[in-house]
């Protein structure tokens, strides 16, 4: 009689915690609706306090993260060092990390990060998180081209500050001034391998993405960046800045078409005299 009464009990407390953790998924359902008509509204400190509510109610519902993190990311100004705006930076990083340890193949969260560490200057995570992205979708051109870009500006920016310090002006050539040889092998030796990705990385994603014509435009400016560090091989250089002006040709080129492409398109109309 007593295993009965007590079965019984086991079973009712059961029952009941099923029916709190059942009211407890329907209100974080009810929260993140309720976000998400908030969000759409643009009223994000309203949308993240109903995604935090229903992230409390059912940690498990990826959803709410998906959008509390969305929802951190566009309150996140890119180039504004100040504490509230880097917190919001790092609450969104929090959130896609929290998905990613549920639904490690979640791209969109994997996506989400490279572009914060992106917009925060972070580049080798950036990076990182990027490859990520090839990793679980390798015919998407975008990850490519997103690595190229942080390339690119891993080699140009020290490349300029060591102009600067040489007064050299933009359209004149780094070793100009064989005095300035020992910096040009530096920078080559720091920066040829960043350079090669970049190139490959774009030509990936022209495979996936033929008409890319901002892939087209950052292999022009990565050729440039070659051409630059070829140091005492002029004629290196005179090709790799050949290769680039093509490359330019070919980005007008390609425009022009997908302009021409456009519904109601005339083509390019001349002004009148």
């Amino acid at each position: 009689m007593k295993t009965s009464v007590r079965m019984r009990a086991i079973t009712a407390l059961g029952l009941a915690m099923l029916a709190t953790t059942g009211c407890s998924k329907l209100r974080a359902r009810d929260q993140l609706n309720k976000g998400v008509q908030s969000y759409k509204n643009a009223k994000y400190e309203e949308a993240i306090n109903h995604f935090q509510q229903a992230v409390s109610l059912d940690p498990t519902l990826l959803n709410a993260r998906l959008y509390l993190a969305t929802a951190f990311a566009q309150q996140y100004i890119p180039g504004v060092d100040a504490e509230d705006n880097n917190r919001m930076g790092q609450n969104a990083i929090d959130q896609y990390s929290a998905v990613l340890e549920r639904d490690p193949k979640n791209i969109n969260s994997v996506k989400g990060i490279a572009y914060l560490y992106l917009q925060m200057k972070k580049f080798e995570e950036a990076k990182t998180y990027y490859r990520k992205a090839i990793a679980l979708d390798p015919n998407d051109p975008e990850p490519y081209y997103s690595v190229a870009v942080i390339d690119w500006t891993q080699s140009y920016q020290p490349r300029m500050e060591e102009r600067a310090k040489a007064g050299l002006k933009p359209d004149e050539w780094l070793m100009k001034d064989k005095g300035n040889k020992k910096v040009c092998e530096m920078l080559k030796e720091k920066n040829s391998a960043v350079i090669e990705d970049g190139v490959a990385m774009l030509q990936k994603a022209l495979q996936l993405r033929p008409d890319y014509d901002d892939a087209m435009a950052y292999l022009n400016l990565l050729y440039r960046e070659r051409g630059d560090l070829q140091c005492d091989d002029a004629a290196a250089r005179s090709a790799d800045m050949k290769t680039a002006d093509e490359w330019v040709d070919k980005t007008m080129a390609t425009k022009k078409a997908k302009a021409e492409k456009q519904p109601g398109s005339q083509g390019i109309t001349m002004p009148s005299q």
